[in-house]
């Protein structure tokens, strides 16, 4: 494949449909405010799903004579 081929197969939108879709991009309209980030909220969630599903297995199996 050639530098103008590649260049070519890159471009799929005409400089037309490119204006329209950065001037939305640009409008602000698809702008969300979102809390940051709180890797260590995600953590205690897992754990605790983790600790609930655990406790709930081991309910089951001694209920049942598993353990």
């Amino acid at each position: 494949m050639t530098e103008k081929d590649h260049a070519v197969a890159a471009k799929k939108l005409s400089a037309e449909d490119q204006a329209r879709v950065d001037q939305y991009l640009q409008s602000g309209h698809n702008d969300v405010e979102r809390k940051p980030f709180r890797p260590l909220m995600l953590l205690a969630v897992i754990v605790g799903v983790l600790t609930a599903l655990s406790l709930l297995s081991l309910f089951i199996a001694r209920t049942k004579g598993v353990v």
